[in-house]
């Protein structure tokens, strides 16, 4: 299917961008940290499903393998999902500020590998270019000096711990010796890290009687769970074999038009002239430090990069 890189390519930016959208809705309707550990409790286990469907042995057997398992659950889905699910309960951060946000996530990675791989240095345009990122956050926050201590701004603060939470996480796996499948991995990291946030959720005083059962509720969490987990993530594999992690790493600059959108849609979220600002100064930020490797892969979708299933 010639258009097949594409197609998949947008599905996944409406899934992932419109999951903040989702989260919003949820949060209304559950304790934020419960509510992330739930999603993960579905998601870990349908991705466990398929994980034993493609892998001969889906387990990790070895202790470097299962150390893995745990920076993945730790970094990548217990801390990231339990601040931004606590982040986005705040009525002040939008959908689609919450996915800009988030989406500093390459720039940060590429940071954290610069300072722990002394081989590699941050040139000037690169050390520009996280500055503009972290610019972004600042104007998406837009704190007041004399009252640094707002709600929204703590929670825009929370979010973009999130994100670095993923960053270091997404460095921490590559400087691992294991060589764990990533469907394995995804999904014992899924499941590892909803264990750790039903424990935080415990820690912080949520409980179940504090849910509100809705329709908006299950449809929220059913969203979240199989289409923007699961089957997000299966259309992520596919991607990330056919074009490589530079290329589909542009969807996290997908999510927050898309996000924008659906809150605007869904929620009646207005989409300010900050917030735009934002985005704007985030996407350089992005140009500048990944200029060498989009010169590279881009243009994302060329022929060059398809696969046999695209013949």
């Amino acid at each position: 299917m010639r258009y097949r890189n594409l197609i998949l390519f947008l599905v996944l930016a409406v899934l992932w961008g419109s999951a903040f959208m989702a989260i919003k809705v949820g949060v209304e309707y559950f304790p934020p940290v419960l509510f992330a550990a739930l999603r993960y409790d579905i998601a870990g286990v349908l991705m466990l499903g398929y994980a034993w469907y493609v892998l001969d042995d889906p387990v990790p057997r070895t202790r470097s393998e299962w150390h893995l398992v745990a920076i993945g659950a730790v970094f990548l889905i217990g801390a990231y999902h339990a601040l931004l699910f606590i982040g986005e309960t705040d009525p002040g951060v939008t959908s689609a500020t919450a996915a800009i946000v988030v989406s500093l996530s390459p720039v940060l990675t590429t940071a954290f590998a610069r300072l722990m791989l002394p081989s590699e240095r941050l040139g000037t345009l690169g050390l520009s270019g996280l500055i503009l990122g972290f610019l972004g956050v600042i104007v998406l926050a837009r704190p007041n000096p004399s009252n640094l201590f707002a709600s929204d701004v703590v929670a825009t603060f929370l979010i973009f711990i999130a994100a670095l939470s993923f960053a270091l996480g997404s460095v921490l796996t590559r400087r691992s010796d294991a060589t764990l499948p990533i469907e394995s991995l995804e999904a014992w990291s899924m499941l590892g890290g909803a264990v750790l946030m039903h424990a935080a959720s415990v820690g912080l005083g949520e409980s179940l009687q504090a849910i509100t059962i809705t329709t908006e509720a299950i449809l929220a969490l059913g969203y979240l769970s199989v289409f923007a987990s699961a089957i997000g993530f299966l259309i992520y594999f596919s991607l990330l074999d056919r074009l490589g992690p530079i290329e589909i790493n542009l969807v996290s600059y997908t999510a927050p038009p898309v996000a924008a959108v659906t809150g605007f849609l869904a929620l009646g979220e207005h989409i300010t002239l900050t917030t735009i600002a934002g985005f704007g100064v985030v996407m350089v930020g992005f140009a500048l430090i990944k200029r060498n490797a989009i010169r590279q892969e881009l243009p994302i979708f060329d022929s060059e990069h398809a696969g046999p299933a695209d013949d």
